[in-house]
């Protein structure tokens, strides 16, 4: 069972995703808000799978909520507004609902969920993945991950001997990895947390690479390092 809360200044569109979720065997929602800081009180405290997320907000915007958090559940915006939705990929949400939502249409969104879900658990039982290379699967220890570097729909792992490239998205990747080693520091970069040697304001390096960090995850890269 995945568990979720809700975020949303508006009651009426809380209690269209109560309504929703409630039809959706796999979900449990635990709590919604209306305030996003008391929200934030509670994810301290309780661990949750999935977070369905406003983005206007009166007082503080759902993208800087979610950047705030240190651990980060999966991610579905549910907003009015359709702006955002390049910058909420590269937060690597699942996805971006449209209000008005409709029941089918917010039931693909929580199956995209928790299929992530369910690779998220097997990856915390395991030590490698595997991934499309061609037409092949190839399987790759986390061990051997430096770092990996987003292209389009490419992804390049760099590996301790060799460099993979794959089809896949950033969104798609992360969820495959375990949280407790691996942090996005950039648009088009995520690292292994044990391979960083020096961090800088603006860079960390990896033996004789050099990657950058943006403002927009250097918070997440601080707490990776925390742990």
């Amino acid at each position: 069972m995945m568990k979720a809360i809700a975020i949303d200044d508006e009651p009426i569109a809380l209690d269209i995703v109560r309504s929703h979720a409630a039809k959706i065997p796999f979900l449990e929602l635990k709590e919604t808000f209306t305030d996003a800081f008391k929200a934030m009180e509670y994810l301290q405290r309780e661990n949750i799978d999935l977070l369905f997320l406003d983005i206007k907000m009166p007082d503080i915007s759902g993208l800087d909520f979610f950047s705030s958090l240190s651990k980060k559940p999966l991610l579905i915006f549910t907003t009015a507004y359709s702006e955002h939705a390049v910058t909420s990929f590269e937060m690597d949400a699942v996805d971006y609902l449209l209000k008005p939502f409709s029941l089918s249409r917010f039931l693909k969104s929580c199956n995209k969920a928790y299929e992530l879900y369910n690779f998220r658990n097997v990856a915390d039982e395991v030590d490698y993945i595997f991934i499309k290379t061609g037409y092949e699967q190839l399987k790759i220890s986390f061990d051997d991950i430096i770092y990996l570097e987003a292209a389009g729909n490419y992804v390049t792992f760099v590996l301790r001997d060799k460099k993979v490239l794959s089809r896949s998205t950033f969104t798609e990747v992360i969820n495959l990895l375990p949280a407790d080693h691996f942090v996005r520091v950039h648009r088009s970069y995520i690292v292994s947390t044990c391979k960083i040697d020096k961090v800088e304001r603006h860079q960390v390096t990896m033996g004789k690479e050099t990657l950058p960090v943006s403002d927009a995850f250097r918070h997440d890269l601080i707490n990776a390092l925390g742990k």
